[in-house]
């Protein structure tokens, strides 16, 4: 039974309207990248990135070569949004923006990680069938309809990114409205609007509203009688969150996923009338049909598995930031503090301290003071930095941090040589110094 839900044919309207839209915002990406200065902030500025533990082979190129890169990222969004050597293209942007992705963490972001998962899906999508310069050139390529599984892959994945952003604010400092407070007053400066977004009960609304609309959003956009106002909440939504938040593309994307929750024959109508409609509901299963079962069974118990790994790991996740990143916990909390790190000659046991604009950009030094695994990439290369210079050194790092505007606490133990540490993925870091709740 489910070979053949997943396989029978529907109208692919949809599909085609996503891949444009996804193609224009792969491009608005890479070429705002460039024009609002994120390029070079986060990317060319700084003497080394911060990337994922076990990436660090990932570092931009030298000199202009992260312009021209990002260039090549945005040509490639249009070749995606025509239908332009369609596979080849969303192959070669999904590989690029996951480079960047994993080589800077400095300006992590929910939606990056997303933008590179949606790349990896839309390679096995048949999106360039309709609509595209493929099938101008190649008119043999030409279908009106798409597996199901197209559709499916989607609304699954969406469903799991908006469970788990929803579960993640059950928590009391999401709850008693804390957070959004702290990230509301950052927001005062606004024009018009900054008084009001400082008002108690718009803090409530925005508190519960979030983890209603996460919780409730995937189901009333299935259930045809409420698909409309689920709808109409959707752009509300994500248009207050693009104007208060400013965070990119995704409100955008978002919407553009609610194509797929919309009767075929509505999209047809409204964006793509002179394309035939696809009525016939046959069934195909292809050869690789099962092993297409395998790789998206594969993929989804990994997706649901991620944001689950904190519960096995000792300690808070908002206090260790383990467990954190790739687990949908979207602007859950707000962390200040102060980290000191000093380095001992371990021939001469001089001492010295770091002055961290020496090594590491202002937003950098913000990371390294309140991250763990980024005090720990810290120290490693200050340990490397003084081998060049032909000292052995440990590293020693004192760091207070406080959570949500509580007050500053002990983060990292001071007595640890932080730069002989190793890493551990699965475990939790026994220099982390636990949270007092008292």
């Amino acid at each position: 039974m489910l070979k053949v839900w997943l396989f029978k044919h529907v109208d692919n309207s949809a599909l085609i309207v996503f891949r444009i839209i996804f193609g224009l915002l792969c491009f608005l990406e890479s070429v705002g990248a460039i024009f609002t200065g994120w390029l070079k902030r986060t990317l060319i500025d700084p003497k080394f990135t911060f990337s994922f533990i076990g990436f660090e082979w990932l570092q931009p190129l030298p000199g202009n070569g992260m312009y021209v890169y990002y260039v090549i990222m945005g040509v490639l969004g249009l070749f995606i949004m025509i239908g332009y050597k369609y596979r080849w293209s969303v192959i070669a942007f999904t590989l690029m923006w996951s480079a960047t992705y994993l080589m800077q963490k400095a300006s992590y972001n929910n939606h990056y990680y997303l933008l590179a998962l949606l790349g990896g899906i839309m390679v096995f999508q048949p999106a360039n069938r309709y609509a595209s310069l493929d099938v101008k050139l190649n008119p043999e390529l030409k279908q009106i309809s798409m597996p199901q599984w197209c559709k499916g892959v989607f609304v699954l994945q969406l469903f799991i990114v908006y469970t788990y952003a929803s579960i993640a604010k059950l928590y009391p400092d999401w709850l008693d409205t804390s957070v959004i407070a702290l990230m509301m007053k950052a927001k005062q400066h606004y024009v018009i609007v900054g008084e009001l977004l400082q008002l108690k009960w718009l803090h409530y609304g925005m508190a519960y509203g979030g983890i209603l609309f996460d919780g409730l959003i995937i189901p009333l956009l299935l259930y045809k009688p409420t698909r409309k106002a689920a709808f109409i909440a959707s752009v509300f939504f994500h248009l207050f969150n693009s104007f208060v938040f400013q965070i990119g593309i995704f409100p955008y994307l978002a919407l553009a996923f609610t194509l797929f929750f919309f009767e075929p024959k509505t999209i047809q109508n409204l964006f793509l009338r002179n394309k035939p409609f696809y009525e016939k509901g046959e069934v195909k299963v292809p050869k690789v049909g099962t092993a297409l079962l395998v790789l998206f069974s594969i993929y989804f118990s990994i997706q649901i598995a991620l944001p689950l790994r904190h519960y096995f790991i000792q300690e808070d996740v908002l206090w260790t930031e383990e467990g954190h990143r790739l687990s949908w916990r979207m602007m859950l909390r707000s962390k200040s503090g102060y980290t000191r790190y000093t380095v001992v000659d371990k021939a001469t046991n001089e001492r010295v301290l770091i002055n961290l604009n020496d090594f590491l950009t202002k937003k950098q030094s913000r990371l390294a003071s309140t991250k763990p695994d980024v005090m720990w990439q810290f120290s490693q290369y200050l340990k490397k930095h003084f081998k060049s210079q032909g000292q052995e050194v440990a590293v020693y790092v004192d760091s207070k941090v406080g959570v949500n505007g509580k007050p500053l606490q002990p983060f990292i133990d001071p007595e640890i040589d932080l730069a002989h540490e190793k890493w551990d993925f699965f475990k939790h870091s026994t220099w982390i110094l636990p949270y007092k709740t008292d």
